[in-house]
C-alpha cells in the first residue's frame, strides 16, 4: 500500500503517531508510551508497521484498539463543539485577543496578556499531572460570562483552580480580601469560593477552591481562609498529593461530565 503518511501529535506531554491513508483517513495509531500499534483492520499490519518503521524504538504490540471504556464512549459521543478538553489554559483570553488585540502602542500593558501568562503557567503544571490520573480542563464557561479558570480531577478529590498575576507583588490576604503590591484590596476570595460552589453544583460532588499565585515576592496570610486554599504557581502540582478520595472509574465519569459544554449551561 503506497502513500501512507505518519502524523505526529502531542497533547499533555504524550505523543502519539497516527498512520494516515492519502485521503486523510486514520487506519493505525502508534502510542509510544504504551508501546503500541492500534491497528483499525489487521490486513493493514505490514503496511503500517513499514511506515512507523523509522519511528519505533524497541518492541511494541500491535492489535486492535483497546475496548473503550464507558467514560470514554462518552467522550466520543460529545460533539466537537461541546467538547471543553482541547481547550488550552487561557484559551478565553487567547479567543479575546485575537478578536481584538487592543492598541499597538499603549502606555501600560494589556492586562489581558498578563492574566494569560498566568493561566498558561499555571495550567501547564497541572496538565504536568495528566500521567499520574489527574485530568485538567481549562476556560470552563459559565453562565452569565465567568468562567473557571481551570478544573482539576483526580484521584485527591476535585479543584476549581483560580490564578491571579502576581509577579514581583507582595500579596496579602484577610479572607475574603486580596491585596496585590500597592492596590486596593478586593474580595477575590469570594470569586473563588464562587466558582467552587458552582463547580459542585453542576457535578454534584464536592470541588475545592484554589486560588493560584502567579510569581509573588511575598505571601502574607494571617489567617488561612476557611476550605481554601492558596498556592503559588510552583506549589499547584502538590495538589495531587492528597489522599485517594476517588476511584479511577470515578475520576473518568466526572471527567466525562465536566469536559461535556452542556454541563455547565445552568450553574
Amino acid at each position: 500500500m503506497d502513500g501512507l503518511r505518519v502524523i505526529p501529535t502531542r497533547r499533555h506531554g504524550q505523543e502519539r503517531l497516527y498512520v494516515c491513508l492519502p485521503d486523510g483517513r486514520n487506519i493505525a495509531w502508534y502510542d509510544r508510551e504504551a508501546a503500541r500499534v492500534n491497528l483499525l483492520g489487521a490486513d493493514r499490519e505490514d503496511d503500517v508497521l513499514r511506515a512507523l518503521g523509522p519511528f519505533i524504538t524497541g518492541p511494541v504490540t500491535v492489535g486492535p484498539p483497546p475496548v473503550p471504556t464507558p467514560a470514554e464512549l462518552a467522550r466520543l459521543a460529545l460533539h466537537p463543539d461541546d467538547d471543553l478538553a482541547p481547550n488550552r489554559p487561557g484559551e478565553a483570553l487567547v479567543v479575546a485577543l485575537d478578536r481584538d488585540p487592543g492598541p499597538a502602542h499603549r502606555l501600560r500593558p494589556d492586562p489581558r496578556r498578563r492574566a494569560l501568562t498566568a493561566e498558561q503557567t499555571v495550567g501547564d503544571a497541572l496538565d504536568a499531572l495528566d500521567g499520574a490520573g489527574w485530568h485538567a480542563l481549562h476556560s470552563v464557561p459559565l453562565p452569565g460570562g465567568s468562567r473557571i479558570h481551570h478544573l482539576l480531577i483526580g484521584p485527591g478529590g476535585l479543584y476549581a483552580v483560580h490564578t491571579l498575576y502576581a509577579r514581583k507583588h507582595r500579596v496579602t490576604v484577610a479572607d475574603p480580601m486580596v491585596t496585590l503590591g500597592r492596590r486596593d484590596p478586593y474580595p477575590l476570595l469570594r470569586r473563588v469560593r464562587t466558582d467552587a460552589d458552582r463547580a459542585s453544583y453542576a457535578l454534584t460532588a464536592e470541588v475545592r477552591p484554589v486560588l493560584a499565585l502567579m510569581g509573588p515576592t511575598t505571601v502574607s496570610v494571617p489567617d488561612p481562609p476557611r476550605e481554601l486554599r492558596i498556592l503559588t504557581d510552583t506549589d499547584v502540582q502538590s495538589l495531587a498529593g492528597q489522599g485517594a478520595v476517588l476511584k479511577p472509574a470515578d475520576v473518568e465519569a466526572l471527567h466525562a461530565m465536566a469536559r461535556d459544554r452542556n454541563t455547565w449551561a445552568r450553574v
